[in-house]
């Protein structure tokens, strides 16, 4: 029927009666029409069978006929159109999701977006990915768990990441998926793993892990050294662990495919609102469509076949609490040194600020702000946290030291140099000139002077002071010149150095200067005298 369907829209329904007419009259047989048109027979007797009134009004009714998704074409031509890319699969789930009250078959979907890509004209770009196939363990014995991240769009049009883990039964391949908006740590992966044995009701008699550093510090020839915080809750809950060689996809592929389907398939063009509704979304697509789908390998629905492994898995006598930080939230440093918490300001000590640069927070139960540059990181700043608004909240350690005279700097930066009563008298005038500026002016001196060596800044200092320039941006530039000049200097030397005569000539040779004679010698020579006589 299918290749009915693909004739007909190659070639006129009505040129395709008119031409099985013609070759009927002409004696052919049924089988040879079909053979001369490239059309099946069952399609040869249809349309004999219509006279000429009865095909013209079929070819009326299917010009008209209408689909099931036609009213829904617009919704999906935009998807398409927004994400060129996406996959037949994944339309039918948003459809699922937004229209919960439709029923229709994948099958019908896939055929729609087809149309819908020929009709506006719409390419998908396909990558493949070939894996080994490995045979599927018993039930009960293997789960296998993966991390992944990605790219998501919030309402506003910016950019965030967000990570997740990943476990899959590797019998069933039921999955469970959860998401952070931040980097996992060990104390996070630990929860999450209490969080999947809740999950599938039950533990796996192994798990397969890939070598990461959350889990692993090294691997020594096949002897594992884990992590502290892994190794105290691999004892705690007795796992049998097993961890992939590098380069081996082959013994995790099934993770590595629930990776890529979590991304390609849930996570792939969907807007980011806030992380609690994200892992709700998650949860309810893993029932709608993770696990629900007949899966392309088993041919069989992941959570049909979980409810027989799940009666081969361990039971999770007692859940293993952590104390990880559940409250770390990012934000990034302002100019200012600062962060917004709330509507307020809290600073972090000076220097913090960096272009991008997040810093990760926590709500203790005291109700204080603890700021970390890293989640397990030394604290960098702890403040009260303030319920009014609009304030800003300042640790006195994270300001300017002005206690210290400038004198007191002014004296730090001269003794750089040689003459330090002239170097004061310099830095003096600098201070005289920019009072506002002068710490930041002082700050560039003493940069400069501590990358340049000793002759050099010496040089530049008295350039400066016999020129009247006092600034400390013009003493940089001074001092980059000399430095260029003596490099200049060194280059010309070792040239000169690297030159040789021609031929192997004794380079001592080369220095050799003629004699200068009085005039009268060559007198005395031409009058008969020889070198030996004296000339008086």
């Amino acid at each position: 029927m299918i290749y009915i369907v693909m004739e007909e829209v190659k070639v006129d329904k009505w040129e395709m009666y008119m031409k099985i007419k013609q070759l009927k009259e002409q004696g052919f047989k049924i089988r040879r029409i079909a053979r001369k048109l490239g059309i099946s027979r069952t399609t040869v007797y249809k349309y004999l069978e219509k006279s000429p009134e009865e095909m013209a009004l079929w070819e009326a009714s299917t010009k008209t006929r209408t689909k099931k998704l036609d009213a829904y074409e617009m919704i999906i031509h935009t998807w398409l159109s927004e994400n060129p890319d996406v996959s037949s699969a994944q339309i039918h789930d948003w459809l699922m999701e937004h229209y919960p009250k439709l029923i229709v078959g994948e099958s019908t979907v896939r055929s729609y977006v087809k149309e819908l890509r020929e009709k506006y004209a719409i390419p998908k770009e396909t990558h493949q990915r070939v894996y080994q196939a490995i045979p599927d363990p018993p039930m009960g014995q293997q789960a296998q768990v993966d991390f992944g991240k990605t790219n998501q769009k919030t309402p506003q049009g910016k950019c965030v990441k967000l990570y997740f883990i990943s476990f899959v039964l590797s019998h069933s391949r039921y999955k469970y998926v959860e998401w952070l908006d931040r980097p996992f740590t060990t104390k996070d992966m630990i929860r999450m793993h209490e969080h999947a044995f809740q999950y599938f009701g039950g533990m796996t008699d192994e798990l397969v892990y890939d070598q990461d550093a959350l889990l692993m510090v090294n691997e020594n020839a096949g002897d594992l050294i884990l992590t502290k915080e892994f190794q105290s809750y691999r004892e705690a809950r007795k796992l049998k662990v097993y961890f992939c060689r590098k380069a081996d996809p082959e013994s995790k592929g099934r993770i590595e495919n629930v990776v890529g389907y979590v991304k390609g398939n849930f996570a792939k063009h969907r807007i980011f609102q806030n992380i609690d509704q994200w892992n709700e979304s998650c949860i309810s697509w893993l029932e709608r469509t993770g696990n629900r789908k007949v899966h392309n390998t088993t041919k069989k629905r992941p959570v049909e076949v979980f409810t027989l492994e799940k009666q081969h898995l361990k039971p999770v006598i007692k859940e293993i609490t952590t104390t990880s930080i559940n409250s770390s939230i990012t934000r990034t440093v302002r100019k200012d040194n600062t962060i917004v918490y709330q509507s307020n300001r809290y600073s972090v000590p000076l220097g913090t600020y960096q272009k991008d640069k997040d810093v990760y927070i926590e709500i203790t139960a005291e109700n204080r702000l603890v700021i970390r540059e890293q989640t397990d990181g030394p604290v960098i700043a702890n403040h009260i946290i303030s319920f009014e608004r609009g304030k800003l909240i300042q640790d006195r350690q994270h300001t300017r030291d002005r206690t210290k005279g400038i004198a007191a700097y002014i004296s730090t930066v001269s003794s750089y140099f040689t003459d330090e009563e002239r170097a004061k008298a310099f830095l003096e005038e600098i201070h005289h000139r920019y009072p506002r500026y002068v710490r930041d002016q002082l700050g560039i001196v003493l940069k400069m002077s501590k990358a340049s060596d000793q002759r050099t800044r010496d040089e530049a200092l008295c350039e400066c002071i016999k020129r009247g320039i006092y600034s400390a941006s013009e003493y940089s530039d001074v001092l980059a010149f000399i430095q260029r000049q003596q490099q200049q200097k060194e280059e010309f030397k070792r040239a000169e150095e690297e030159i040789k005569a021609l031929h192997g000539i004794e380079p001592s040779l080369l220095d050799t200067q003629p004699e200068n004679r009085e005039l009268a010698q060559y007198l005395d020579v031409l009058k008969g005298a020889t070198k030996y006589d004296t000339v008086t």
